[in-house]
């Protein structure tokens, strides 16, 4: 049987992503913020928490991340940057990854293929940026998918089956892009799925990648 992490289990991707396993057979452990406490901004928490978990995980998807906080907006001109929120979203979207990275190699198996995928977005693309604007969120999810690189090529000497990828679910259909009509959006039942089968089809060899929710490579 499977072992499946989820850690943001109480958001909208992490949820579907955690139903839709458990409908495939596997054992899901969820983790977030409302239920266990685990805030991605306090490395006290993140130890804590990580900590306590035990055994090996075949799958780990950190699905946890936000667009600006709560009363704030993506700044769309140079102009509109402000220093205490782009802290706060790289804290949220960069750090907090890292800090749930830091624990996750003993949690993985030495026999066997295991895949760690951590959710951030195409905006965070440099190359694919025609559009400019949302600095804070762009910059974040960047240095999300650098620190997801260079995890997966400090997991490979250790777990040489070890996947650890960066991946775009594209705009999902929750709370957290309800402000934003005019984009294209899939629910989050499909986006799970689509993610689901992307990491399925991964090998070892594209471990540090990035990809899309159809599997197509981003450029970074």
């Amino acid at each position: 049987m499977e072992r499946a992490l989820v850690i943001g289990a109480s958001g909208g991707i992490g949820a579907a992503l955690a139903c839709d396993l458990r409908s495939r057979g596997a054992e899901v452990v969820g983790l977030s913020r409302r239920a266990d406490g685990l805030d991605v901004t306090d490395a006290a928490a993140v130890d804590r928490v990580m900590g306590a978990l035990e055994g090996e995980f075949d799958r780990i998807v950190v699905a946890t991340g936000i667009l600006a906080p709560e009363d704030r907006v993506p700044e769309k001109s140079l102009s509109s940057i402000d220093a205490p929120t782009m802290a706060q979203v790289m804290a949220v979207n960069a750090i907090g990854p890292a800090l749930i990275l830091a624990q996750i190699p003993r949690l993985l198996p030495h026999d066997r293929r295991s895949v760690v995928a951590v959710l951030t977005a195409r905006v965070g693309s440099i190359g694919d940026n025609r559009m400019g604007g949302w600095y804070a969120y762009r910059a974040s999810k960047a240095a999300a998918n650098q620190i997801t690189h260079t995890a997966a090529i400090e997991m490979a000497r250790k777990r040489k089956q070890s996947i650890v990828v960066a991946l775009h679910p594209g705009t999902v259909a929750t709370p957290f892009t309800a402000d934003y009509p005019a984009h294209e959006k899939v629910g989050a039942e499909q986006a799970a799925r689509n993610l689901i089968a992307v990491m399925d089809s991964l090998t070892p060899a594209q471990s540090g990648g990035f990809f899309d929710y159809s599997g197509v490579v981003v450029p970074w």
